[in-house]
Protein backbone atom coordinates (compact mmCIF):
# COMPACT_ATOMS: atom_id res chain seq x y z
CA UNK A 1 0.00 0.00 0.00
CA UNK A 2 1.22 3.35 -0.96
CA UNK A 3 2.38 5.68 1.63
CA UNK A 4 0.86 9.12 1.75
CA UNK A 5 3.00 12.47 2.57
CA UNK A 6 1.21 15.06 3.17
CA UNK A 7 2.85 18.89 2.73
CA UNK A 8 4.60 20.59 5.58
CA UNK A 9 2.97 23.80 5.02
CA UNK A 10 1.58 26.92 7.10
CA UNK A 11 -2.36 27.33 6.61
CA UNK A 12 -2.01 31.23 5.81
CA UNK A 13 0.57 30.85 2.97
CA UNK A 14 -2.31 28.17 1.18
CA UNK A 15 -4.91 31.06 2.36
CA UNK A 16 -2.41 33.87 0.60
CA UNK A 17 -2.01 32.26 -2.25
CA UNK A 18 -5.86 31.65 -2.83
CA UNK A 19 -6.39 35.06 -2.06
CA UNK A 20 -4.10 36.62 -4.12
CA UNK A 21 -5.00 33.99 -7.22
CA UNK A 22 -8.57 35.52 -6.84
CA UNK A 23 -10.24 32.39 -6.03
CA UNK A 24 -13.05 31.40 -3.49
CA UNK A 25 -12.79 28.36 -1.87
CA UNK A 26 -15.92 27.06 -3.44
CA UNK A 27 -14.27 27.58 -6.48
CA UNK A 28 -11.03 25.84 -5.33
CA UNK A 29 -13.25 22.94 -4.64
CA UNK A 30 -14.94 22.45 -7.80
CA UNK A 31 -11.77 22.60 -9.48
CA UNK A 32 -9.17 19.83 -8.15
CA UNK A 33 -12.26 18.03 -7.19
CA UNK A 34 -12.26 18.14 -2.99
CA UNK A 35 -14.95 18.90 -1.38
CA UNK A 36 -15.48 22.21 0.40
CA UNK A 37 -14.93 21.10 4.13
CA UNK A 38 -11.35 19.39 3.03
CA UNK A 39 -10.68 23.21 1.92
CA UNK A 40 -11.95 24.37 4.58
CA UNK A 41 -9.37 22.25 6.75
CA UNK A 42 -6.55 22.53 4.97
CA UNK A 43 -6.88 26.71 5.43
CA UNK A 44 -7.69 26.06 9.06
CA UNK A 45 -4.83 23.86 9.38
CA UNK A 46 -7.08 21.12 10.88
CA UNK A 47 -5.39 18.93 7.86
CA UNK A 48 -2.92 19.01 5.23
CA UNK A 49 -2.86 18.23 1.56
CA UNK A 50 -0.80 15.12 0.11
CA UNK A 51 1.95 16.92 -2.03
CA UNK A 52 0.12 15.56 -5.04
CA UNK A 53 -2.80 17.84 -4.09
CA UNK A 54 -0.13 20.16 -3.42
CA UNK A 55 0.74 20.63 -7.18
CA UNK A 56 -2.65 21.06 -8.18
CA UNK A 57 -2.71 24.37 -6.03
CA UNK A 58 -0.05 25.32 -7.67
CA UNK A 59 -0.87 24.38 -11.26
CA UNK A 60 -4.65 26.16 -10.50
CA UNK A 61 -2.97 29.44 -8.51
CA UNK A 62 0.42 29.56 -11.29
CA UNK A 63 3.23 29.53 -8.77
CA UNK A 64 5.58 27.62 -7.88
CA UNK A 65 5.56 24.32 -5.61
CA UNK A 66 8.75 26.38 -3.17
CA UNK A 67 6.49 29.34 -2.76
CA UNK A 68 4.10 27.79 -0.34
CA UNK A 69 6.51 26.18 1.79
CA UNK A 70 7.54 29.75 2.68
CA UNK A 71 7.53 30.63 6.54
CA UNK A 72 5.55 33.96 6.33
CA UNK A 73 2.90 35.33 4.02
CA UNK A 74 5.05 37.71 1.51
CA UNK A 75 4.91 41.37 2.55
CA UNK A 76 5.19 42.44 -1.28
CA UNK A 77 3.32 44.65 -3.10
CA UNK A 78 -0.05 43.05 -3.80
CA UNK A 79 -1.16 44.64 -6.64
CA UNK A 80 -4.79 43.29 -6.54
CA UNK A 81 -5.25 45.92 -3.52
CA UNK A 82 -5.19 49.17 -5.61
CA UNK A 83 -8.21 48.36 -7.13
CA UNK A 84 -10.44 46.70 -4.53
CA UNK A 85 -12.19 49.62 -3.35
CA UNK A 86 -13.79 49.33 0.85
CA UNK A 87 -17.16 50.91 0.32
CA UNK A 88 -19.49 48.17 1.20
CA UNK A 89 -22.18 49.43 -1.95
CA UNK A 90 -20.47 47.19 -4.17
CA UNK A 91 -17.33 46.08 -3.63
CA UNK A 92 -15.92 44.48 -7.14
CA UNK A 93 -14.53 40.94 -7.07
CA UNK A 94 -12.01 39.57 -10.06
CA UNK A 95 -12.13 36.42 -11.81
CA UNK A 96 -8.98 34.12 -11.47
CA UNK A 97 -8.38 35.17 -14.95
CA UNK A 98 -8.05 39.07 -14.51
CA UNK A 99 -6.43 38.50 -11.31
CA UNK A 100 -3.84 36.19 -12.61
CA UNK A 101 -3.34 38.65 -15.49
CA UNK A 102 -3.00 41.98 -13.46
CA UNK A 103 -0.14 39.80 -11.76
CA UNK A 104 1.37 39.25 -14.75
CA UNK A 105 1.55 42.48 -15.91
CA UNK A 106 3.35 43.65 -12.49
CA UNK A 107 5.39 40.73 -12.91
CA UNK A 108 6.56 41.89 -16.73
CA UNK A 109 7.04 45.29 -15.32
CA UNK A 110 9.53 44.69 -12.17
CA UNK A 111 11.35 42.42 -15.61
CA UNK A 112 11.80 45.46 -17.89
CA UNK A 113 12.88 47.49 -14.36
CA UNK A 114 15.89 44.56 -14.29
CA UNK A 115 16.35 44.93 -17.62
CA UNK A 116 17.32 48.13 -17.85
CA UNK A 117 19.27 48.45 -15.05
CA UNK A 118 21.55 45.27 -16.42
CA UNK A 119 21.89 46.82 -19.52
CA UNK A 120 23.12 50.15 -17.92
CA UNK A 121 20.33 52.18 -19.54
CA UNK A 122 20.10 56.00 -18.25
CA UNK A 123 17.07 55.95 -19.71
CA UNK A 124 14.49 58.04 -17.56
CA UNK A 125 11.96 56.18 -16.49
CA UNK A 126 9.38 58.50 -14.60
CA UNK A 127 6.20 59.34 -16.26
CA UNK A 128 5.50 62.64 -15.80
CA UNK A 129 1.97 63.61 -17.52
CA UNK A 130 -0.30 64.42 -15.37
CA UNK A 131 -3.86 65.65 -14.83
CA UNK A 132 -6.44 66.52 -11.95
CA UNK A 133 -9.72 65.36 -10.91
CA UNK A 134 -10.14 68.85 -10.51
CA UNK A 135 -9.85 69.29 -13.87
CA UNK A 136 -13.07 68.95 -16.82
CA UNK A 137 -12.69 66.18 -19.19
CA UNK A 138 -12.21 68.78 -21.99
CA UNK A 139 -9.48 70.45 -20.37
CA UNK A 140 -7.63 67.16 -19.42
CA UNK A 141 -8.41 65.75 -22.96
CA UNK A 142 -6.71 68.50 -24.29
CA UNK A 143 -4.17 68.35 -22.07
CA UNK A 144 -3.23 64.94 -22.72
CA UNK A 145 -3.21 65.45 -26.67
CA UNK A 146 -1.23 68.78 -26.00
CA UNK A 147 1.30 66.65 -24.22
CA UNK A 148 1.74 63.97 -26.91
CA UNK A 149 2.11 66.18 -29.71
CA UNK A 150 -1.04 65.80 -31.42
CA UNK A 151 -3.03 68.77 -32.84
CA UNK A 152 -6.32 70.39 -31.50
CA UNK A 153 -7.25 71.57 -34.21
CA UNK A 154 -6.93 69.31 -36.78
CA UNK A 155 -7.45 65.50 -37.23
CA UNK A 156 -3.77 64.01 -37.46
CA UNK A 157 -4.50 60.64 -38.90
CA UNK A 158 -6.95 59.54 -41.71
CA UNK A 159 -10.53 58.37 -41.43
CA UNK A 160 -10.29 54.61 -39.94
CA UNK A 161 -13.79 52.80 -39.37
CA UNK A 162 -11.57 50.10 -37.68
CA UNK A 163 -9.72 51.80 -35.31
CA UNK A 164 -6.41 50.50 -36.05
CA UNK A 165 -4.89 53.42 -37.26
CA UNK A 166 -5.07 55.60 -34.03
CA UNK A 167 -4.31 52.88 -31.80
CA UNK A 168 -1.31 52.05 -34.03
CA UNK A 169 -0.02 55.81 -33.56
CA UNK A 170 -1.33 56.35 -29.97
CA UNK A 171 0.16 53.96 -28.96
CA UNK A 172 3.49 54.20 -30.29
CA UNK A 173 3.23 57.77 -28.73
CA UNK A 174 2.36 56.60 -25.02
CA UNK A 175 5.39 53.91 -25.35
CA UNK A 176 7.36 56.81 -25.93
CA UNK A 177 6.47 58.59 -22.94
CA UNK A 178 7.53 55.87 -20.81
CA UNK A 179 4.47 53.62 -20.47
CA UNK A 180 4.26 49.68 -20.93
CA UNK A 181 1.59 48.61 -23.39
CA UNK A 182 0.06 45.24 -23.42
CA UNK A 183 -2.84 43.47 -24.85
CA UNK A 184 -4.75 40.56 -23.09
CA UNK A 185 -6.18 37.58 -24.30
CA UNK A 186 -6.82 36.26 -21.42
CA UNK A 187 -9.90 37.96 -19.95
CA UNK A 188 -13.28 38.36 -21.25
CA UNK A 189 -14.62 41.40 -22.66
CA UNK A 190 -17.68 41.49 -20.24
CA UNK A 191 -15.18 41.24 -17.29
CA UNK A 192 -13.00 44.36 -18.84
CA UNK A 193 -11.81 46.75 -21.17
CA UNK A 194 -8.32 46.75 -19.31
CA UNK A 195 -6.80 47.94 -16.34
CA UNK A 196 -3.76 50.52 -15.54
CA UNK A 197 -0.77 49.85 -13.04
CA UNK A 198 -0.14 53.46 -11.89
CA UNK A 199 2.97 53.33 -11.27
CA UNK A 200 5.53 57.06 -11.19
CA UNK A 201 8.12 55.16 -12.94
CA UNK A 202 6.93 52.78 -15.69
CA UNK A 203 3.52 52.26 -15.37
CA UNK A 204 1.27 49.70 -16.91
CA UNK A 205 -1.58 49.50 -19.31
CA UNK A 206 -3.43 46.57 -20.22
CA UNK A 207 -5.91 46.78 -23.02
CA UNK A 208 -8.65 43.57 -23.54
CA UNK A 209 -6.99 42.29 -27.32
CA UNK A 210 -10.57 40.31 -27.54
CA UNK A 211 -12.63 43.48 -28.00
CA UNK A 212 -12.60 45.71 -31.16
CA UNK A 213 -9.77 47.36 -31.94
CA UNK A 214 -12.02 51.15 -31.43
CA UNK A 215 -13.31 50.01 -28.26
CA UNK A 216 -9.09 48.96 -27.65
CA UNK A 217 -8.80 52.58 -28.76
CA UNK A 218 -10.96 54.27 -26.42
CA UNK A 219 -10.04 51.74 -23.65
CA UNK A 220 -6.03 53.36 -24.11
CA UNK A 221 -6.92 56.34 -23.87
CA UNK A 222 -9.26 55.79 -20.62
CA UNK A 223 -6.48 53.81 -19.14
CA UNK A 224 -4.06 56.86 -19.94
CA UNK A 225 -6.37 59.06 -18.10
CA UNK A 226 -5.84 56.73 -15.25
CA UNK A 227 -1.87 56.96 -14.94
CA UNK A 228 -2.51 61.16 -15.65
CA UNK A 229 -4.14 60.69 -12.14
CA UNK A 230 -1.92 58.58 -10.45
CA UNK A 231 -4.55 55.83 -10.07
CA UNK A 232 -4.67 52.13 -11.01
CA UNK A 233 -8.13 51.08 -12.28
CA UNK A 234 -9.98 47.65 -14.09
CA UNK A 235 -12.09 49.37 -16.50
CA UNK A 236 -15.11 48.11 -18.12
CA UNK A 237 -16.15 51.55 -19.52
CA UNK A 238 -19.69 51.15 -18.57
CA UNK A 239 -20.21 53.13 -15.82
CA UNK A 240 -23.86 51.95 -15.19
CA UNK A 241 -21.85 48.34 -14.34
CA UNK A 242 -22.50 47.89 -10.26
CA UNK A 243 -19.71 49.55 -8.13
CA UNK A 244 -19.14 51.60 -5.54
CA UNK A 245 -19.78 55.49 -6.39
CA UNK A 246 -16.36 56.63 -5.94
CA UNK A 247 -15.33 54.17 -8.71
CA UNK A 248 -18.38 55.61 -11.17
CA UNK A 249 -17.48 58.86 -10.79
CA UNK A 250 -13.81 58.04 -11.30
CA UNK A 251 -14.41 55.85 -14.82
CA UNK A 252 -17.26 58.51 -16.43
CA UNK A 253 -14.08 60.89 -15.71
CA UNK A 254 -11.78 58.89 -17.29
CA UNK A 255 -14.36 58.10 -20.21
CA UNK A 256 -14.86 61.92 -20.64
CA UNK A 257 -11.02 62.33 -20.73
CA UNK A 258 -10.46 59.75 -23.94
CA UNK A 259 -13.56 61.25 -25.50
CA UNK A 260 -12.01 65.21 -25.51
CA UNK A 261 -8.88 63.64 -26.35
CA UNK A 262 -9.86 61.03 -29.10
CA UNK A 263 -12.75 63.65 -30.53
CA UNK A 264 -11.60 67.47 -29.70
CA UNK A 265 -14.63 70.09 -29.70
CA UNK A 266 -12.14 71.98 -31.94
CA UNK A 267 -12.29 69.50 -34.82
CA UNK A 268 -15.60 67.78 -33.84
CA UNK A 269 -17.92 70.51 -34.36
CA UNK A 270 -15.97 71.53 -37.18
CA UNK A 271 -16.18 68.58 -39.08
CA UNK A 272 -18.14 69.10 -42.79
CA UNK A 273 -20.84 66.86 -42.06
CA UNK A 274 -21.51 67.93 -38.39
CA UNK A 275 -21.48 71.31 -39.94
CA UNK A 276 -24.10 70.37 -42.89
CA UNK A 277 -26.14 68.69 -40.51
CA UNK A 278 -28.37 71.61 -39.15
CA UNK A 279 -30.11 72.06 -35.61
CA UNK A 280 -31.91 68.04 -35.98
CA UNK A 281 -31.65 66.26 -32.77
CA UNK A 282 -31.44 63.32 -34.54
CA UNK A 283 -28.55 62.02 -36.78
CA UNK A 284 -29.17 59.38 -39.23
CA UNK A 285 -26.85 56.23 -39.34
CA UNK A 286 -24.63 57.36 -42.35
CA UNK A 287 -23.78 60.63 -40.53
CA UNK A 288 -22.77 58.89 -37.22
CA UNK A 289 -20.68 56.23 -39.14
CA UNK A 290 -18.76 59.06 -40.57
CA UNK A 291 -17.89 60.41 -37.25
CA UNK A 292 -17.29 57.20 -35.96
CA UNK A 293 -14.51 56.54 -38.83
CA UNK A 294 -12.92 60.39 -39.15
CA UNK A 295 -11.93 59.98 -35.68
CA UNK A 296 -11.90 55.64 -35.27
CA UNK A 297 -14.21 55.25 -32.30
CA UNK A 298 -17.11 53.27 -32.34
CA UNK A 299 -20.23 54.83 -33.38
CA UNK A 300 -21.96 54.69 -29.78
CA UNK A 301 -18.67 56.89 -28.57
CA UNK A 302 -19.96 59.42 -31.51
CA UNK A 303 -23.30 59.61 -30.48
CA UNK A 304 -22.03 59.70 -26.48
CA UNK A 305 -20.09 63.30 -27.86
CA UNK A 306 -23.01 64.61 -29.64
CA UNK A 307 -24.59 64.44 -26.39
CA UNK A 308 -21.48 65.59 -24.25
CA UNK A 309 -21.29 68.38 -26.70
CA UNK A 310 -25.19 69.28 -27.10
CA UNK A 311 -25.44 68.64 -30.45
CA UNK A 312 -28.25 65.32 -29.28
CA UNK A 313 -30.38 64.84 -25.98
CA UNK A 314 -30.59 61.52 -24.11
CA UNK A 315 -33.33 59.94 -25.59
CA UNK A 316 -31.82 59.76 -29.19
CA UNK A 317 -28.29 58.83 -27.33
CA UNK A 318 -30.51 56.20 -25.34
CA UNK A 319 -32.19 54.97 -28.37
CA UNK A 320 -28.47 54.27 -30.21
CA UNK A 321 -27.65 52.33 -27.74
CA UNK A 322 -29.76 50.03 -27.44
CA UNK A 323 -29.59 49.84 -30.96
CA UNK A 324 -25.77 48.89 -31.00
CA UNK A 325 -26.11 46.51 -28.06
CA UNK A 326 -28.65 44.52 -29.72
CA UNK A 327 -26.68 44.84 -33.11
CA UNK A 328 -23.70 43.38 -31.00
CA UNK A 329 -25.78 40.47 -29.03
CA UNK A 330 -27.12 39.28 -32.85
CA UNK A 331 -23.62 39.33 -34.04
CA UNK A 332 -22.26 37.64 -31.23
CA UNK A 333 -24.99 34.89 -31.81
CA UNK A 334 -24.48 34.33 -35.22
CA UNK A 335 -20.54 34.06 -34.89
CA UNK A 336 -21.53 31.28 -32.45
CA UNK A 337 -23.46 29.48 -35.15
CA UNK A 338 -20.72 29.89 -37.86
CA UNK A 339 -19.12 27.20 -39.52
CA UNK A 340 -15.47 27.66 -39.79
CA UNK A 341 -14.02 24.89 -42.53
CA UNK A 342 -10.39 25.62 -40.81
CA UNK A 343 -8.07 27.66 -38.33
CA UNK A 344 -6.59 30.86 -39.26
CA UNK A 345 -2.88 30.19 -39.06
CA UNK A 346 -1.10 32.09 -36.55
CA UNK A 347 1.39 34.89 -37.25
CA UNK A 348 3.42 34.44 -33.85
CA UNK A 349 5.74 37.31 -34.42
CA UNK A 350 2.66 39.67 -35.06
CA UNK A 351 0.82 38.50 -31.95
CA UNK A 352 3.79 38.88 -29.82
CA UNK A 353 4.70 42.09 -31.18
CA UNK A 354 1.18 43.01 -30.71
CA UNK A 355 0.47 41.33 -27.10
CA UNK A 356 4.01 42.64 -25.37
CA UNK A 357 4.65 45.86 -27.73
CA UNK A 358 7.64 47.22 -28.93
CA UNK A 359 9.27 48.89 -25.65
CA UNK A 360 9.15 45.53 -23.53
CA UNK A 361 10.29 43.79 -26.68
CA UNK A 362 12.81 46.01 -27.41
CA UNK A 363 14.77 45.53 -23.98
CA UNK A 364 14.43 42.12 -24.16
CA UNK A 365 16.27 42.33 -27.29
CA UNK A 366 18.94 44.88 -25.81
CA UNK A 367 19.58 42.55 -22.84
CA UNK A 368 20.04 39.62 -25.27
CA UNK A 369 22.24 41.17 -27.76
CA UNK A 370 24.64 42.63 -24.83
CA UNK A 371 24.60 39.04 -23.68
CA UNK A 372 22.87 39.58 -20.88
CA UNK A 373 19.99 36.71 -22.03
CA UNK A 374 20.50 33.46 -23.84
CA UNK A 375 18.13 32.67 -26.76
CA UNK A 376 16.61 30.69 -24.34
CA UNK A 377 15.98 33.23 -22.00
CA UNK A 378 14.39 35.37 -24.37
CA UNK A 379 12.23 32.46 -25.31
CA UNK A 380 10.69 32.59 -21.75
CA UNK A 381 10.33 36.02 -21.25
CA UNK A 382 8.25 36.55 -24.20
CA UNK A 383 6.27 32.99 -24.24
CA UNK A 384 7.32 32.15 -27.94
CA UNK A 385 9.58 29.36 -29.77
CA UNK A 386 13.25 30.01 -29.92
CA UNK A 387 12.16 30.07 -34.32
CA UNK A 388 9.68 32.79 -33.77
CA UNK A 389 12.39 34.75 -31.67
CA UNK A 390 14.48 35.18 -34.58
CA UNK A 391 11.38 35.68 -36.83
CA UNK A 392 10.24 38.51 -34.71
CA UNK A 393 14.11 40.31 -34.46
CA UNK A 394 13.83 40.09 -38.17
CA UNK A 395 10.87 41.84 -38.10
CA UNK A 396 12.03 44.27 -35.67
CA UNK A 397 14.76 45.17 -38.20
CA UNK A 398 17.36 42.89 -35.39
CA UNK A 399 20.84 42.33 -37.27
CA UNK A 400 21.51 39.00 -36.52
Amino acid sequence: MAIRIFANIKPEILIWARQSAGFSQEAVAASIKQTLDTILSWESGDSAPSIPQLRELATLYKRPLSVFYLQEVPMGFMVISDFRRTSPESPRKFSPELTQEIRIANQRRMLAKEMLTDIGSEESIAFNFSISIQDSPEQAGLKMREYFGLSTTEQPYRSDTSGRTGLTLWRELIEKAGVLVFQSIRIASEEASGFALAYPELPVIVINRKDAPVRRLFSLLHELAHLGLRKSGVSDLEVDSPRPLEDKALEAFCNGVAASALMPESIFKLDSVVLRHGQSITWDDAEIAHIAGKFGVSREAAVRRLLTLGLTNNDFYNTKREQYRQEHIEKKDQEKHSYVSAPIKRNMPQETLSNYGRRYIDLVFQNYYQDKLTLSEVSGYLGIRTNHVLALGHKLGASW
